[in-house]
């Protein structure tokens, strides 16, 4: 029981700094790939390449002034950022992050929490998310903080609604809740060609739903064209205007720590989680650092789309963001849920 509780504790702990070092340097990248894209250099100063940056803006956070509002409610003003970054960081505990591996015996799982509705946990957690936005955002007592914190709670339960329904159909398909299931499902050869083995992503039988699935989560994560609640134009700088210092990096990590574990997921439901071409041929530790390093490399894939999709297509209007998740987003995704229970219906009684 001990050494469970070791094991477990120590795995904890390396997906809660990895869960840090990806948003850290999810800053770097981010500058980075909008200077690409906008065809500049982006930040070169701080070390070779820049790699200093992230260290050097989280210093800057560390010691700015730091301050409460007056009128504010002192606790809430305090608890919102501390909500938001903790629901970011127990998000990933349902995540397979890598195949299971013999060590003198005692089989070791890249999983912190291997449960049989890992699914409903990711779906509960990012619902309890909302409050840490919606918290600060009244705790100001800032009337702009407070328009953002509407805006982000009524924008992420829309999203939520058509996110859930490519969820069932995802359930549908695999048959079971359990995260680590629905990658093994995923693990055969796609189509029954043995040269595909390890290809049969849900990809490639959801595209609609890993589309609607894509869109929700840049929603959930406040990620532009959907960053209505930080919308400079018109609320200054959205929740966080009132928040400095550590308060106000606490809210910009668990974005990033968002977007990071949104990546992780979309990998794991619709690209086969850490399963890759090929991977019968490999067994023991070999194999479980190959699909630890397959997930990492797939994650930070979809954490480079995020970033293109931001520097790429310009803000929503909030009625056309509210028009698309209602009457656009819930019905395809209705659709194709219906569409998908036929078939498996169908497949299964025949």
């Amino acid at each position: 029981m001990q050494e469970f509780l070791i094991e477990k504790s120590s795995l904890a702990i390396a997906i809660f700094t990895l869960s840090l070092i990806v948003a850290m340097y999810s800053t770097w990248l981010e500058r980075k790939v909008a200077a690409w894209l906008q065809d500049r250099v982006g930040p070169n100063r701080a070390g070779p390449f820049g790699l200093l940056q992230p260290l050097a803006d989280g210093g800057k956070m560390f010691f700015k002034e730091e301050f409460i509002p007056s009128a504010s409610n002192k606790f809430l003003f305090i608890a919102g950022p501390g909500i938001a970054m903790l629901t970011a960081t127990i998000t990933g505990a349902v995540i397979p992050w890598g195949s299971d591996f013999l060590i003198n015996g005692r089989l070791i799982s890249l999983q912190i929490s291997d449960i049989n509705i890992g699914i409903l946990y990711l779906m509960g957690v990012l619902s309890i998310g909302v409050y840490g936005i919606l918290i600060g955002g009244w705790a100001s007592n800032n009337k702009y903080s407070l328009f953002s914190a509407i805006r982000a709670s009524s924008q992420m339960i829309s999203y939520e609604l058509a996110m859930g329904l490519v969820v069932i159909t995802i359930i549908m398909i695999s048959g079971s809740m359990n995260l680590k299931e629905i990658v093994e499902k995923q693990s055969g050869a796609l189509y029954g060609i043995s040269a595909l083995n390890g290809l049969n992503w849900n990809i490639f039988y959801q595209p609609l739903g890993f589309v609607l699935f894509l869109t929700c989560a840049l929603a959930e994560c406040n990620r532009a064209p959907f960053d209505l609640a930080e919308c400079e134009t018109e609320l200054i700088g959205g929740y966080h205007v009132e928040y400095s210092s550590m308060k106000l990096g606490f809210y910009l990590f668990a974005e990033y720590i968002n977007m990071f574990i949104s990546s992780a997921v979309i990998s794991t439901l619709f690209f086969g989680g850490y399963c890759f071409p090929g991977m019968e041929h490999f067994s023991g530790i070999s194999l479980a650092i190959l699909s630890f390093l397959t997930m990492l490399l797939k994650t930070i894939f979809f954490i480079f789309v995020f970033m293109w999709i931001r520097w790429t297509l310009p803000r929503f209007r909030y009625d056309q963001l509210m028009d698309l998740g209602w009457r656009k987003m819930i019905p395809l995704a209705l659709i194709n849920m219906l569409i998908t229970a036929a078939v498996v219906l169908y497949f299964k009684s025949n």
